[in-house]
């Protein structure tokens, strides 16, 4: 697999990571034999990069990976805090971050975390002088070896990547998401801060598996997130209306390549888009897993083909998502 750098960390990573949100809670039930199946599936495909968040069941996907990472130096784990409290500015402190932090390290079973990030934290704190020098000092007490942010705006992104001590901006990037072309891409590449896609199949929509009577399961945020009931609608469906976004898959089918599936495709996409850094789509299980990896297999999309999906997002997306963050 090929391996990208996070500039401001010093180290590289395949750029189809895992993300871990499902071990945890919110995508139906995930067994620990499951989620161990995934992980193993994804390291032996070349993936190196598993992202995580002390919120997901409550620290079950942080606990699920700690098993899973001993005697495994070759990984890279991020980890994101400050979603277990009320979302106010007045609760990201240094004295927070420590405590989260080690909660962090327990679950994981690490001295050191390798990469933590602010989890979609109230847009001020991302202009908050006394919030980066907490961060900083978590580095020198060695609690982390370097933090980012985890962003819905494109906004709160730049905030973030202006300051020298962000190693990485985690950004919803995907063919019905493309703002952060616009800017944070290139801003991001100019500063070294490296960028996570993540929700790159839009909760799946992107998998091109669901049709108007797909259900899901009542514990799966699809279900009771769908208009924001819960957080920010941008987390499901990468905010496209269910309907609409299964029209744009059906005008996107006829780009795939030849042997690959709408899913690699989708993946693929977010890989030719310069800047990026890693992709982290989800897996239930070993299989999914390894087809997302085999998506970096596939060569580049050529020109017209990119093109075609800018189409299919200014005719159908744009309209109801490109302002909203």
């Amino acid at each position: 697999m090929e391996n990208r750098s996070f500039s401001r960390m010093g180290r590289t990573v395949g750029v189809i990571g895992l993300g871990a949100w499902q071990l945890g809670a919110d995508w139906g039930d995930v067994s620990e034999a499951d989620a161990h199946a995934t992980l193993q599936a994804a390291v032996d495909a070349g993936g190196t990069f598993i992202d995580t968040a002390d919120v997901y069941g409550d620290g079950r996907s942080e606990q699920i990976i700690g098993s899973f990472i001993k005697d495994k130096p070759q990984l890279t784990v991020a980890t994101k805090m400050g979603r277990r409290v009320p979302q106010l500015v007045e609760n990201y402190t240094l004295d927070n971050f420590r405590a989260w932090t080690d909660r962090s390290r327990a679950n994981l079973g690490v001295e050191t975390l390798d990469l933590v990030q602010l989890h979609c934290p109230p847009t001020p704190v991302f202009s908050s002088g006394e919030v980066y020098d907490a961060l900083d000092t978590l580095v020198q007490e060695k609690r982390i070896k370097a933090y980012g942010v985890s962003v819905e705006k494109v906004d709160e992104a730049l905030a973030a990547i202006a300051r020298p001590g962000t190693a990485s901006v985690q950004i919803i990037l995907n063919a019905f998401r493309l703002k952060p072309l616009e800017q944070v891409l290139p801003a991001a590449a100019a500063a070294g801060v490296g960028i996570i896609a993540r929700v790159p199949l839009a909760s799946g929509l992107l998998s091109g598996r669901y049709d108007e009577h797909t259900t899901f399961p009542a514990n799966d945020h699809r279900n009771y997130n769908r208009h924001g009931e819960a957080f920010d609608v941008g987390e499901t469906f990468a905010g496209v209306d269910f309907e609409t976004g299964l029209e744009a898959v059906r005008r996107l089918h006829p780009l795939i390549p030849a042997g690959a599936t709408m899913a690699q495709f989708a993946l693929r996409w977010i890989m030719d888009q310069p800047g990026v850094t890693v992709v982290i789509p989800g897996a239930r299980n070993g299989d999914q897993a390894r087809a997302n990896a085999a998506a970096a297999d596939l060569a580049p999309l050529p020109p017209e083909t990119l093109a075609a999906v800018t189409e299919v997002y200014d005719e159908l997306i744009r309209p109801a998502v490109h302002d909203k963050w």
